[in-house]
This record gives structure tokens, C-alpha cells and sequence, in this order.
């Protein structure tokens, strides 16, 4: 590596150690970061990664305030859970995790897990994964480029990308994006030393790299686009390609076991706890997984919520740097833009595609070392050009650097925030260092995920019935009796049901829902429950599922009782989501339902 390069390198290194130890958090181990590291404690300190004792995890993420609720975890019918996380992370957690331990050991701290040198020690460690990403980053470029191009490129993403924001601040350096960003770039290290020399120790590191970033995130295996294409450019070439693989065909097959043997951990595990070898972890809620026919590009691209060209411009020039690098080194070209474009199409094509709580477009952060190539080449291009369209573009790139910085403290004011973004918001406060309460009801609604909803502003919605049910027989008997009213017992314990499509219901991004109903009791319930159930369902599977329980409620026998619920609408997964609302009935004797209505409350304009 260029020494020129080297200090380049120095200097970016010690300005990511400044933004970690500035923003350090107060609990690493925390949110999704909890659930990568779960794995960990449950085997080596509680014995119980089936965490059939839920009640310690329940105490300790309580204790330690790691999440609002344990949705890391999905409950099976057995009474397990299964971690919603696949394995991956945990297993680059581990030498932490073990440093930690032996930290708790000696200092005279909880061996638990999440006591502080266990936080440290996972600080710590990230911050070192992210000094080999910057590294291994470096000596690429420094391979690929002049020691001023990759000195360029690596400030540009450093400084001029949500680098900083997701691998530097708030403790973000533990999530997968940083480990993810050094493994690509390790995996194009690898793929250029395996391509100059062939040897197997460059084959097999690159085996293991590649198994544990897919064991950390499945859909990374599109990184295979990387060292199988690698070198291809004419049909001569790719013919060349397959000659040399099959040469060498023993290396090949040993790296398609390690990755299949890595991978068979997880399927493994599912196997022992759900008793399938596949099994969807994210099923516990409908409400996210990858729309591969309908993908988000277009909005993960440009929306202004959280469009990845708009909040991380230069990455315009990385992709107007395909075309150089389609001019300039073929044989890269084709590999590194089949794998960008994959990776773009899956990490957009995820239905929070927002990817919430984030600057910019996280999921985009770990294929940054791919994208500093495609920096690198638009750089060499616009050397070439003249004086005039050189300096303007340096002055516009110069111009999205100090943008950058400005947007990247506004987010850490709360100007910009974190999953709420508007147009019309962003540009209320565009240069601001911060936000007018007028400027504020611009933003998305603000949804509390704390499990409850609190419908706080009707006077700024107008509504309407969605439907009712009043149960009344053909004869006209008024009155809530047998005959006028539905009965729920042990053969029919669940109401009728109303529903609607999300399309037919409003063509805003949310609506309020309140849900009534009255319910009779003949006599004590205090072994009969009921719930009045509202939630959203995808392709049959239910999502935001929140319900009234009468175990929460002062209810009276021998008279009716009113019922009431609000509910806000969740992200939709798809227009076509289904709003469903009904009441279930857990008993044997029986109960009336009665005056069953639900009604619509959308933002006025």
C-alpha cells in the first residue's frame, strides 16, 4: 500500500475512533443488536438457546433495558422460542463475548451476558471490524487505483456517505452493516489475491468469509457474484473462467462445503427447535419479509423519506462510474454490476424497505466497498476532463461532502428524523439546524411502538362508518336479546367478522380505526375470556395484531357492556392487506354480541 495512502488511512481510522467513543452508547447489546447476540448467553452461561425459561430473558432485557419488547424471538406451540435472527452475527460476536466473560470473571461483575465488560468488549471489538473494513478496503483501492484516486475514494465514503452515521455513532458499529462492510471487503481482497495466484489458502478464507456473511443476512449470497464473474468480459474470457475453474475444481467444491457446512448451522438449529430444517424466523409477523415481484426500488431510490439518492447523493457519481469502469477494466465491470444490481433489487425489494430508525439507506452501507470502486473509476474519468467540467464537478462533489456533514448533524439534532421523513418536511428544514413545531406537522404520523394507540388529535380527521352489525332478526324485535343479538359459545366463538381491503379504505399512508361493540354476560366470567380482535393480514397471515382482553376490564353480569378500541393502521405491507375486526370468544357457557361497529378516521387535507 502507497504511503500516501497509508496516511489517508491513518487519519480516517482515528476520526472513526473519535465518533465511537463520542457517541458511544449505553447499551450496545441492545434492540437488534440483541437479538444478533441472543445466541451467546442462552448456550455458554443459561444452557437454554431454546429459551424455555423465558422469564430470565424477560428479566435480564428488562434489567438492562436491551428492547421495549422481546421481538427477537418468536414463541412456538411447544412453549421455545426461535430467534427471528439467524446465527451469523453471533459467531462474530464471540471472541467479544468470550473477552467479556473472562472481563466479568476477574472485575467481579455479573456473568450474565449484558453486564458492562461484556458491552465493552463488544464495543471494542466492533470498532476493530471496522478498522480491518477500512484496511482491506484501502489495499484494493490502492491495487485498482492511484495512491490520489483511492486516498479520494476513501474519504468520500467515509465522510460523504451515512458511513459515519451507521459504523461511527449511536452504537451502530455492532449491526450488521459494519461487519457486512468488512466482509466485502475482504471478499474482493480475497477474490484479487485468489485470481493472481490460485492458491487455496486465499480460496478457502474466501469460502469462510462468504458463509459467514449469508449465515449473518441469507440474502448476502448474491456476494458470489463477485469471484465467479470476476475476470469475465468476452465469451473468450468467460470460457477462460470455466477452464480455470474446472482446473481447479477441488478448490472449488471444498469452498462450496464450507459454505453449505457454515449455512447447515442454522438450518441445524431450526431443525432442533422447529423441527424443519427451513423455517421462516420472520413469520411472527406478517408484516415484513421480501416482495420479490413488487419491489420498493423506486422509493428506496428517491423517496424522500428515506431514498438512498437523496439523502447519499454521491452515490450518483459511484453509479455514473459503471460506465467508466465498463470502459476502463471490463473484466471487473461485470462482476461488481451484476452484484450491484442484485443487492439493490433484494435490499429493496424488503417491505420495511425504509429500513426505520436510520440516516439514508442502512441496508446500502456494507456494499460500500463495491460502490468506492465504482467511485474510484468515475474519479479516474473526470480526471481526463477539461478544466472547466473538472473543477464544476469537484465543486459539486465538494459541495455533497459538506452537505453530508450538515445532514449528518441535523440527524443527530433530530432535525432529520429517523423514519418520519416528508418532501415537504425536508424541505421546511433543509438547513436548519432545527425544527419549528410547524415544521413538525409535516412529518409522517407518529407511530408509538410501544404496543398501545392513542388517538389524541380526532378533531384533524374526518369519519366514517366502515361497517356495523346490529344483529336484528328479519321480525324487527327491537331490544338485545337472544334473538337480536349474536351469541358466541362453544361452538361459534368467533363473530362476524368486518373487513376491508387497505386500498378500499383510504388512499392516505395511514387511517385510525375505533372499534365498538357491547357484550352481555348472563353470569360471572371469571373463567370465560374474550377478546375483540383487530388486526391486519398478508396472503393470510396476520400482522399488528392487537386486541381488548376482558381479563383487562371491569365488566358487570346481567347487563351489557360497551366496548370500545383504537387502532391505528399499521405500514402496509400491500394495498391489498386486509383489515379484519371481530370478537373471539374462549369459554363454554355462552355471551351476547351486539351493535358490532367499526369506523374510519382519515387526516383531513
Amino acid at each position: 500500500m502507497h504511503l500516501n495512502t497509508r496516511i489517508t488511512l491513518f487519519i480516517l481510522t482515528l476520526f472513526v475512533l473519535v465518533l465511537n467513543f463520542c457517541f458511544a452508547p449505553g447499551n450496545i447489546i441492545s434492540w437488534d443488536v440483541y437479538g444478533y447476540y441472543l445466541y451467546l448467553p442462552t448456550t455458554f452461561i443459561y444452557h437454554d438457546l431454546g429459551m424455555l425459561n423465558e422469564s430470565v430473558i424477560l428479566e435480564l432485557m428488562d434489567k438492562y433495558q436491551s428492547s421495549a419488547t422481546f421481538y427477537q424471538g418468536m414463541k412456538m406451540p411447544e412453549g421455545n422460542y426461535v430467534m427471528k435472527y439467524s446465527m451469523g452475527m453471533a459467531i462474530l460476536y464471540l471472541p467479544f463475548f468470550l473477552m467479556g466473560w473472562l472481563g466479568a470473571n476477574l472485575l467481579g461483575f455479573p456473568v450474565d451476558g449484558f453486564s458492562l465488560p461484556f458491552q465493552y468488549a463488544l464495543f471494542v471489538g466492533s470498532i476493530l471490524y471496522s478498522i480491518i473494513g477500512l484496511w482491506f478496503l484501502a489495499k484494493v483501492l490502492d491495487r485498482l487505483f492511484h495512491w490520489k484516486v483511492a486516498s479520494i475514494c476513501l474519504i468520500l465514503i467515509v465522510i460523504g456517505t451515512n458511513y459515519m452515521v451507521h459504523i461511527g455513532m449511536y452504537g451502530q458499529n455492532a449491526m450488521s452493516q459494519n461487519y457486512l462492510f468488512t466482509g466485502y471487503a475482504l471478499v474482493l481482497w480475497l477474490t484479487i489475491k485468489w485470481h493472481d495466484s490460485f492458491k487455496l489458502k486465499y480460496a478457502i478464507s474466501l469460502a469462510f468469509v462468504i458463509g459467514l456473511m449469508a449465515l449473518s443476512r441469507p440474502t448476502e449470497m448474491v456476494v458470489l457474484a463477485i469471484p465467479l464473474m470476476w475476470g469475465i468480459s468476452t465469451k473468450d474470457s468467460l470460457l477462460h473462467k470455466w477452464n480455470t475453474l474446472w482446473k481447479r475444481k477441488k478448490q472449488v467444491l471444498l469452498v462450496g462445503v464450507i459454505i453449505f457446512s457454515i449455512g447447515m448451522l442454522q438450518l441445524i438449529y431450526w431443525k432442533v427447535y422447529t423441527g424443519k430444517f427451513l423455517f421462516n424466523s420472520y413469520g411472527g409477523n406478517a408484516g415484513e419479509g421480501l416482495e420479490l415481484w413488487s419491489p420498493f426500488t423506486y422509493k428506496f431510490l428517491f423517496s424522500f423519506r428515506k431514498g438512498w439518492l437523496i439523502y447519499t447523493p454521491i452515490m450518483i457519481f459511484a453509479i455514473a462510474g459503471f460506465y467508466q469502469m465498463y470502459q476502463r477494466n471490463r473484466s471487473i465491470f461485470y462482476s461488481l454490476t451484476i452484484f450491484f444490481v442484485g443487492n439493490l433489487y433484494l435490499v429493496s425489494s424488503w417491505s420495511n424497505w425504509w429500513y426505520a430508525q436510520s440516516f439514508s439507506q442502512r441496508a446500502m452501507v456494507s456494499s460500500y466497498p463495491v460502490m468506492a470502486i465504482a467511485i474510484g473509476y468515475f474519479l479516474v474519468g473526470l480526471l481526463e476532463q477539461k478544466r472547466e467540467v473538472k473543477w464544476g464537478i469537484i465543486g459539486v462533489l465538494v459541495f455533497i461532502v459538506g452537505l453530508n456533514v450538515f445532514q449528518t448533524v441535523q440527524f443527530d439534532k433530530g432535525v432529520l428524523h429517523a423514519d418520519r421523513m416528508t418532501r415537504s418536511y425536508y424541505f421546511a428544514t433543509f438547513g436548519k439546524w432545527s425544527a419549528t413545531p410547524e415544521d413538525q406537522k409535516l412529518l409522517l404520523i407518529d407511530r408509538n411502538y410501544s404496543g398501545t394507540d392513542a388517538f389524541t388529535n380526532e378533531t384533524e380527521y374526518t369519519g366514517k362508518v366502515l361497517n356495523s352489525f346490529d344483529f336484528i332478526h328479519e321480525n324487527g324485535r327491537p331490544g338485545k336479546t337472544d334473538c337480536c343479538s349474536f351469541k358466541l359459545d362453544a361452538d361459534h366463538i368467533y363473530s362476524p367478522v368486518i373487513e376491508a381491503e387497505f386500498k378500499d379504505i383510504t388512499h392516505q399512508n395511514h387511517a385510525w380505526f375505533r372499534v365498538t361493540g357491547s357484550v352481555f354476560l348472563p353470569d360471572s366470567m371469571d373463567t370465560d375470556d374474550f377478546s375483540l380482535v383487530v388486526h391486519f393480514s398478508h396472503k393470510g397471515y396476520a400482522y399488528n395484531y392487537k386486541t381488548v382482553e376482558s381479563n383487562g376490564l371491569e365488566l358487570k353480569s346481567g347487563e351489557w357492556n360497551k366496548l370500545s378500541f383504537d387502532y391505528l393502521s399499521p405500514e402496509v405491507r400491500n394495498h391489498n392487506d386486509q383489515f379484519r375486526a371481530m370478537l373471539w370468544y374462549r369459554g363454554h357457557r355462552s355471551i351476547l354480541f351486539d351493535d358490532f361497529k367499526v369506523e374510519v378516521f382519515e387526516k383531513n387535507k
